[in-house]
């Protein structure tokens, strides 16, 4: 099939239209169920929609990643995670500007053919899709790694295969089921981030009895070689550990397809959410890092786990690892969605197989799901030779991916800002803060992160593989996009008001 993007638009704002802003969460869900088979439904609630950004975001990276990024920095990781998530919440509102104006499925792929070019479009959905691929390898990965704490013994990629084959049951359920739960996966680790800084700060003020409590404080960020132990060379270095974090938010828009009355949750969600993810990043680790010295903190284990070890609370630390666990199936579970929708979008272009257009009648793109549970057994394949580096290597090919999408998507927007002033067309409803210079800034920013990836010896093979998925994308665009596919994609802008064509009728 072979649907064209205006059509789809058209579709969608119809739907957008015809639901109340002010309609229940269960009507509106009722409503989804009853949508025709083959193509997207809007199952998914404001808040599905901030738990699955939360549960993308807030994963192995903080759980596991951080350990190497404190490595790297020191307690100057904190300002790393501050920057980036400053850089991360412009990335957020210039998508969310765009998702307003054009509330559709695989949004930036489509934002991106419309206002940069048709190639540009196929760089980021195919760049996004690995993206999570990779993410979800990582995370399949980190799971493997937590199961060591009770069984040592088995080999690292049995766990993998077998949450590989958990998460597919759990994407070919429909997308409301799928929300629901994603947000029960996500509530669980962020009522767990909230209690672990709740009884870290009373630790270290009240101390109740605990060995060591007088060496615990804010004086660990600065007592063992100061708050910037390697420099600033250190600190930079970080962010090719630090913004991979963050990666996955950006799925906020691809569920602009998905979501019920779009122009009201999105922008919500994405004000919410990045705040909210810098608060957990920050805090948390800022916590850790006062109980534990941060020379401490070797990657062995996830500091979450060892802090509760170095206190002697055993019990905790076993229960803190069922929440790793859960967190990273979390965060698996978004991002395969996401890739399977962005491969969606794509399809509906003309720039992917058009088989991946089709869904079942709960609206779920089986194929593209399908695909991506077939690419993740290449992580066992990898889990199984290479168990000791394939952690690292991921996260620094995943960072490169990242980086480039959200490249992508500040260009799109820079560019749709420009047609809007050149054109003189309704100003935006969920305009950028600070533009044009914060916008510019940022993307001097992910520049260099890019710049950064090649730099550090560590991540330098990320960036060299990076490349070479470049090149192959580019060989793929010319020799197999046709059509529709090379076209300057077309989208209905949401913001402007249809105008009304007079019919002359004879009486």
């Amino acid at each position: 099939m072979n649907t064209s993007s205006t059509d789809t638009g058209r579709n969608e704002a119809a739907i957008d239209d015809a639901a109340p802003e002010n309609a229940s969460e269960n009507a509106s869900e009722n409503a989804s169920e009853n949508a025709p088979a083959g193509r997207l439904h809007r199952g998914l609630t404001a808040r599905h929609i901030r738990f699955m950004a939360l549960g993308s975001a807030i994963g192995t990276g903080l759980f596991m990643g951080s350990s190497g990024a404190i490595q790297t920095a020191g307690p100057a990781v904190l300002l790393a995670y501050i920057i980036g998530g400053a850089a991360v919440f412009m990335v957020m509102r210039a998508l969310g500007e765009m998702v307003v104006r054009h509330p559709v499925s695989g949004s930036f792929g489509q934002y991106a053919s419309r206002y940069i070019s048709p190639f540009a479009g196929f760089l980021v959905g195919w760049s996004f899709a690995f993206e999570m691929f990779l993410v979800a390898v990582f995370d399949a990965t980190a799971i493997g790694v937590y199961m060591r704490f009770w069984y040592p013994e088995v080999s690292q990629w049995v766990w993998v295969l077998a949450v590989v084959f958990f998460i597919a049951a759990i994407n070919l359920i429909g997308v409301k089921v799928f929300g629901e739960l994603e947000f029960w996966f996500a509530l669980i680790k962020i009522v767990a981030i909230i209690a672990l800084i709740v009884a870290g700060a009373a630790i270290i003020v009240f101390g109740f009895g605990i060995a060591g409590h007088e060496d615990m404080g804010v004086q660990n960020l600065v007592d063992h070689g100061g708050f910037m132990p390697h420099g600033i060379w250190g600190l930079l270095a970080s962010f090719t550990i630090v913004m991979f974090a963050f990666g996955g938010i950006e799925i906020i828009g691809i569920t602009a397809g998905e979501a019920q009355n779009p122009k009201q949750v999105l922008p919500k969600a994405i004000n919410s959410v990045p705040i909210r993810i810098l608060m957990f990043y920050v805090l948390t680790l800022g916590v850790i890092m006062c109980i534990q010295p941060w020379v401490d903190i070797t990657g062995e284990s996830s500091p979450f786990v060892s802090i509760f070890e170095s206190l002697g609370f055993q019990a905790a630390a076993a229960v803190f690892n069922v929440v790793l666990v859960t967190a990273a199936l979390s965060a698996m579970n978004a991002d395969i969605f996401g890739a399977g929708r962005m491969i969606h979008g794509l399809a509906e272009q003309g720039q992917a197989p058009q088989a991946f257009t089709k869904t079942t009648r709960n609206g779920v793109p089986v194929m593209t799901v399908a695909t991506m549970i077939v690419a993740l057994l290449i992580g066992v394949v990898l889990n199984y030779f290479y168990p000791d580096q394939v952690l690292f290597l991921l996260g620094a090919l995943a960072t490169f991916a990242t980086v480039l999408v959200w490249l992508v998507i500040l260009v799109s927007h820079i560019r749709m800002k420009a047609e809007i002033a050149r054109e003189h067309r309704l100003p935006s409803e969920f305009p950028v803060p600070l533009w044009p210079l914060a916008s510019y800034l940022t993307v001097g920013f992910i520049v260099f992160v890019i710049v950064m990836v090649g730099i550090v010896p560590e991540s330098r093979p990320a960036l060299w593989v990076g490349l070479v998925w470049i090149g192959l994308l580019t060989l793929c665009y010319f020799a197999f996009v046709r059509g529709a596919g090379r076209r300057p994609h077309q989208l209905v802008d949401h913001t402007e008001p249809i105008p009304v064509i007079p019919v002359d009728r004879e009486e």
